[in-house]
């Protein structure tokens, strides 16, 4: 791990060199071998997407910092999950003006420490270097767009405090619309729900007026939508604490219906120069972000008129309730200062 000044500062200083994982235990960073080309092929830049053998190296994460240059402007798009945040964030591959990264793995180690007991103090030291070695893009005019995992939720308002100068979008999927992508997965879609409802609860998330009896009594799409709502409120919050200057709100069918318009207002928020009418007839926007098939609001339509009518009529009812549960709690259904009247 020991490795020259010179080799670090070659390493650090080209941003084909991803960093990749953190690893607490050596406080130390691996970097991986990841093109722009990479980037763009891969669904997320996790190690189930890029290639097997993409050269590793491994920096002590002190020496890594020293080397690295002033950072790009970073800017979020944090999302509460099957909203068509992966399609966004690939709209901001534009050479020369931007690059987005899609779920870092990096973010998902330092949560994933706080799980394992990695105290707050420590954390926070890492996750600012850790932003500081994301900000590295491929050209020096271009600007960072990072899409973290929705479980990394929890670290958005450390993030937007650490680094003032960044914007943020809050996406999510009308609740009807997001319990229909978990149905339509089946017990996939439960379980993974239900495991991020658990490391809601861990990170101080869920706390909705409910006893841990009652959250053991409900159903799967009942504990689903009560992490989309813990997620709503999250995503209020921040637009509280930095106000609509910086952060705005997005639901997916209004970005899958006006590309065009959500592109022109992003690259205002993010102060990125866009060509909204070519990155809405892009491959961003009309091809499906995971499978490559042809994609568009029919798709998305079809998609929704897909579920079963067991799934359909629980999916009402859930809805119903968790709108009950959101009053009781002042939380609002449609998130507030919306990028797009």
């Amino acid at each position: 791990m020991t490795r020259s000044t010179s080799e670090v500062a070659r390493i650090v200083g080209d941003a084909a060199w991803l960093a990749h994982r953190f690893d607490p235990e050596h406080d130390a960073v691996h970097f991986k071998r990841v093109s722009r080309d990479m980037h763009r092929s891969a669904t997320f830049i996790t190690d189930e997407y890029l290639p097997a053998d993409a050269a590793t190296v491994v920096i002590r994460r002190g020496d890594a910092v020293a080397a690295a240059a002033p950072t790009a402007p970073m800017h979020f798009v944090f999302h509460s999950a099957y909203c068509c945040s992966t399609m966004l964030a690939r709209a901001f591959d534009i050479e020369g003006a931007a690059m987005g990264l899609k779920e870092p793995v990096l973010l998902n180690d330092l949560i994933g420490w706080k799980h394992r007991g990695g105290t707050a103090r420590a954390i926070a030291a890492v996750l600012d270097d850790g932003l500081t070695l994301l900000a590295r893009p491929f050209a020096p005019s271009e600007a960072v767009v990072i899409k973290p995992s929705n479980v990394t939720n929890a670290l958005a308002p450390a993030m937007l405090t650490m680094r003032p100068a960044a914007r943020a979008l809050c996406l999510y999927a009308p609740l009807p619309t997001y319990l229909g992508s978990i149905a339509r997965k089946g017990m996939w879609g439960r379980l993974w729900a239900r495991d991020l409802f658990v490391k809601q609860l861990a990170d101080g998330l869920i706390d909705l007026g409910f006893s841990s009896a009652d959250y053991l009594g409900q159903t799967d799409l009942q504990a689903a939508a009560l992490g989309w709502l813990a997620q709503h409120a999250l995503f209020a919050r921040l637009v509280a604490a930095h106000g609509p200057a910086r952060v705005r709100t997005l639901d997916s069918e209004t970005l899958v219906a006006r590309p065009a318009e959500v592109m022109r207002a992003l690259g205002a928020l993010f102060g990125i120069a866009i060509d909204p009418e070519a990155a809405a007839a892009g491959p961003a926007f009309t091809r499906h972000s995971k499978s490559g098939d042809a994609f568009g609001a029919a798709a998305r339509e079809r998609e929704a008129d897909s579920i079963g009518a067991l799934d359909a009529d629980e999916i009402a009812k859930v809805t119903t309730w968790t709108a009950a549960v959101a009053a009781s709690q002042g939380i609002p259904m449609t998130a507030p200062a919306p990028l797009l009247t």
